[in-house]
């Protein structure tokens, strides 16, 4: 082989061993960083379902009384709550097995909280919270209850006394009229709540009682109003949920209250006060109550009045004397306060016989088994349902 030769095979394995380092040397150079991973977006917590709540009501929700403020109870809680609630009822609800076919419908559609609002729920509302277990019912003016259902109650007979109060002042016959509904303790305690109220301020006066066996029944209630007007009564009073009764008074140029909500409105020239409940303040709390999952049963039935913000005195006429209405307003303060008992010994019946001694103050227990009239009060208690 010539030198030339070899010269040139020398230099093309050189050029070959630099190009091996060459390939060699990009293979270790370092590869560009991969792309960091992309963070997942973060999920939102889901939203809570609203709290379905129904409500039953034994009246239309514009009967100007019991059902009315009750439904204004249920707007309070939409307004305190918003979104966390959704709030539906069903009006006219007989006291009978349909009531328990509406309950079990508010089941089915969801609802995990239900109040029933008239005493003759009582026992449908038993039934159905056995067979939903999951749902928390409400009953109000009961006495019965269940793990899951509990009684409430506001203590209109603080209204009722507070209404006596002015009647006593403002009647010129000494005769008053009360409207009454269904002869159970409630309303027997209201009469004669009202009869005492009246006689703290004019011993004179008697009350004379019209039943009509039903809580909404505006030609019924106007009937008896007209009879306790025909009988000598100028001021009248109604433990129904109608404003029947102050319209005929209105009609008629006698005096009359509101009940349960201000009926003013109904018959202004006959108006002289409303004795007005206020459900908001229990059905807010009883809301919150569910959501915070503190919500219990309770063995008596929880009974708020003038001391909780759930009983008042609204609207007083301008022609009731000073002198009633400083009493008036002694009586709320007192009952506010608890230092005044409307239900204070010494108290005797219509025939008599003492039902409370000098200074014994009534427990509830015993309010809620009045079955007798108060002296002053003409007649007898119907037979009905007692509690």
């Amino acid at each position: 082989m010539t030198d030339l030769k070899k010269r040139s095979m020398l230099k093309l394995a050189a050029l070959s061993a630099l190009a091996s380092a060459a390939l060699v040397g990009c293979s270790k150079s370092e590869a560009p960083a991969p792309a960091p991973a992309a963070t997942p977006a973060t999920t939102a917590a889901p939203k809570a379902e609203p709290l379905k709540i129904a409500f039953a009501y034994v009246g239309p929700v514009g009967d100007g009384g019991w059902t009315f403020a009750h439904d204004n109870g249920r707007k309070a809680i939409e307004k305190e709550f918003g979104d966390k609630v959704v709030t539906s009822f069903v009006e006219k609800v007989p006291e009978s097995a349909d009531a328990e076919r509406v309950l079990r419908d508010m089941v089915a559609q969801g609802n995990k909280l239900i109040f029933g609002t008239t005493f003759g729920y009582m026992e449908p509302m038993l039934k159905v919270a056995a067979d939903a277990k999951d749902v928390k019912f409400e009953h109000a003016t009961g006495y019965k209850s269940a793990e899951n259902l509990r009684a409430y109650d506001s203590r209109t007979y603080e209204g009722a006394y507070m209404a006596g109060v002015i009647a006593g002042k403002m009647t010129k016959t000494n005769t008053l009229g009360v409207v009454g509904s269904i002869p159970i303790p409630e309303v027997v305690r209201n009469i004669n709540s009202f009869t005492l109220g009246a006689q703290s301020v004019n011993p004179k006066v008697k009350t004379k009682v019209v039943w009509v066996g039903d809580w909404f029944n505006p030609p019924k209630e106007t009937e008896a109003a007209t009879s306790l007007i025909n009988g000598g009564a100028d001021v009248l009073m109604q433990n129904t949920d109608s404003p029947a009764v102050l319209k005929t008074a209105e009609s008629m140029g006698k005096r009359a209250f509101g009940w349960d909500s201000d009926m003013t409105a109904y018959g202004p020239k006959a108006h002289l006060g409303s004795a007005v409940i206020n459900w908001a303040p229990y059905y807010i709390s009883t809301v919150r109550e569910v959501l915070e999952n503190k919500w219990k049963t309770s063995p008596t039935k929880i009974w708020w009045g003038v001391k909780e913000g759930a009983i008042d005195f609204v609207s007083v006429a301008a022609d009731v004397p000073d002198d009633a209405k400083k009493k008036l307003d002694d009586v709320k303060a007192g009952l506010k306060a608890g230092t005044f008992s409307i239900w204070k010994g010494p108290i005797v019946d219509n025939s008599g016989k003492e039902v409370l001694a000098k200074d014994v103050v009534a427990d509830d227990n015993f309010l809620g088994g009045i079955n007798f009239y108060v002296k002053g009060v003409e007649g007898k208690v119907p037979g009905g349902d007692k509690k």
